[in-house]
């Protein structure tokens, strides 16, 4: 099942989630962010880090709606940071708003807690254990089991407080569904791996949910009386606090060192000496401040909540608590009775969980760094642009078809710039770019043939001290591009077809220049020739039209002595038979 992944065509190639993956169980796909579920331990600080807020959690609200209008008993198992994300100081309003969603009954996680502290007690009792870890986070447990096996040794051998807590509801309501609400999207995977807990909802989401029914927690304060009466003392309501866990032990054993590690960093750096420890307890939380700064809190407060933040969260748990237990002291009325927690089995087997992550060889990983030009130690710049911290760890991830090489952002750079620059020097056509400010940012030479640019380094110079730039400033103040096929540069005497293209955005403009003085010298010879020959033509017209006319003359003075010659013979042999006859 997909717990989280990146909303699709919001990624802008900024690698800031790789870089702040701890496990870096993140790969990208055409351009698009996505989450290596079998690596990703569901932290959530890549989603807490995106600055396209592009998060997308796998949403449990229909599966919860579906069990609401099953029938049913389904249950609210809430997570005692609900304090500090709805800003709310007693339990029975959102209980009461919980009810009014169609939930048969809701109940804080921290009994759950309760019994999971009381567990850890029994085991530190043993002596055991060189060192012991909580196992309260699933995202730690997650990491352990996947990245760090050899500290399972050390890994409390515990359900977590969620797991924990359904176990006993379900032991008190038979056949009853539970529902966690809490702001983790660990426990969404936890969940559906143990069994027992039947839906995951995270604050966002039980906050849609409050919103989509117009259940207003402020209304229900307003009409909410007793404060918490009736809820039993319970120390494990600390739980969502750095050392929490440890505030909610009594008289644990003294002859170890209770210390509380949180932030996936630093977790990590503990994990990497574990070995080199000994008689420490460690309390582990993968969130900063611990489940008070989890993933899926209330970003934006209630209006009735004022201020925010990890330290300002840390206190309202801590006042809860105590407002809590000074209630339960004062009120007469007896607690909620539960069965007794350590008849239910909360032991918990963590198995190693390996990964298919193969190991290149030297040859290999030589090959993939030549790809993005790092022939040499010297090229390998570990400037951790692409999310990882050198780039030899960049080639495992390449090597096993979860980076790409087009990652390296300097070597892209390198690239563009490079292909740039040899295609605008190597253009036939003239290459100009201006500023805003009409100063030149690159010019290739063809421009400063066609142009008359003599100045050895014309980059920065300003543009109206090297030639006519006044077709850029007609294109400016129009704010539209210009094309001009024909246009004389005086400087040099040539004829070039001019466009110049506005990119406002970027604030440049750049011209192309096709230098066209061969065809506007080769159109001048065809006129030429053109004339030339309209001038040969007429000639040799007017002379055929002399000639003709020479021509017509003579033939009219032949025909006409001949028919005088035909004449005279005719009347001569007229007269010669006249005289025979007579």
């Amino acid at each position: 099942m997909e717990y989280l992944d990146f909303k699709p065509a919001r990624c802008k190639d900024c690698f800031k989630c790789l870089r702040e993956c701890p496990v870096k169980a993140i790969k990208f796909e055409n351009r698009q962010a996505h989450i290596v579920g079998e690596r990703c331990i569901l932290c959530g600080t890549c989603t807490s880090v995106c600055p396209q807020n592009a998060k997308k959690v796998n949403s449990e609200l229909a599966k919860t709606e579906a069990l609401l209008a099953g029938g049913g008993q389904t249950i609210a198992s809430v997570a005692p940071s609900f304090a500090s994300s709805f800003g709310v100081q007693s339990f029975s309003i959102m209980r009461r708003a919980i009810i009014n969603l169609g939930f048969a009954y809701a109940e804080e996680t921290a009994v759950g807690a309760e019994a999971v502290s009381a567990a850890y007690v029994r085991l530190l009792e043993t002596h055991e254990y060189k060192n012991f870890i909580t196992s309260a986070c699933p995202a730690i447990n997650r990491m352990i089991q996947v990245y760090y096996p050899g500290a399972l040794k050390y890994l409390a051998p515990v359900d977590s407080p969620m797991i924990a807590h359904g176990k006993l509801l379900k032991q008190r309501f038979s056949n009853a569904k539970v529902v966690f609400i809490g702001p983790c999207i660990a426990k969404k995977r936890e969940s559906a791996e143990s069994g027992i807990i039947d839906a995951v909802l995270t604050f966002e989401e039980l906050s849609r949910l409050f919103a989509s029914r117009n259940i207003a927690l402020e209304q229900i304060a307003d009409n909410e009386s007793g404060g918490g009466a009736g809820e039993a003392a319970n120390r494990a309501r600390c739980y969502p606090i750095s050392r929490g866990i440890i505030k909610s032990f009594i008289n644990p054993p003294d002859d170890y060192e209770y210390v509380a590690v949180d932030g996936v960093k630093r977790c990590f750096e503990t994990l990497e000496d574990i070995e080199t420890y000994s008689g420490l307890f460690i309390e582990m939380n993968c969130c900063e401040y611990a489940c008070i700064n989890g993933p899926c809190i209330l970003k934006t407060p209630p209006p009735a909540r004022a201020g925010s933040g990890a330290i300002k969260a840390n206190k309202e748990i801590r006042d809860y608590v105590s407002k809590m237990a000074g209630n339960a002291a004062r009120n007469a009325t007896p607690p909620v009775r539960r069965p007794p927690a350590h008849r239910v089995d909360l032991s918990m087997k963590h198995p190693s969980i390996p990964l298919p992550f193969a190991a290149p060889g030297e040859r290999d990983v030589r090959f993939i760094l030549a790809k993005s030009g790092k022939l040499t130690p010297e090229d390998e710049l570990n400037c951790g642009a692409c999310g990882y911290s050198t780039c030899r760890e960049k080639a495992l991830f390449v090597f096993n078809g979860l980076a790409d090489i087009e990652m390296c952002i300097p070597y892209m750079r390198a690239r563009a710039e490079s292909m740039s620059y040899e295609i605008i020097q190597n253009s036939p056509n003239g290459i100009i770019v201006l500023d805003s400010d009409y100063k030149i940012v690159e010019l290739n030479n063809a421009a400063r043939r066609i142009l008359g640019v003599t100045a050895a380094s014309a980059k920065g110079l300003n543009a109206y001290d090297c030639f006519n730039c006044g077709e850029y400033v007609i294109a400016f103040n129009e704010g539209k591009n210009v094309h001009k096929k024909k246009v004389f540069i005086d400087e040099t005497g040539k004829y070039a077809e001019i466009s110049i293209i506005l990119l406002r955005d970027h604030k440049i403009m750049f011209g192309v220049y096709k230098d066209i003085s061969d065809k506007v010298e080769f159109d001048k010879k065809l006129d030429e020739v053109k004339n030339e020959t309209l001038n040969t033509t007429d000639g040799v017209i007017k002379k055929q039209m002399r000639v003709a006319q020479e021509i017509a003359s003579l033939l009219g003075e032949t025909t006409a002595e001949t028919k005088v010659a035909l004449l005279k013979l005719k009347k001569t042999l007229q007269r010669e038979r006249e005289t025979e006859d007579a």
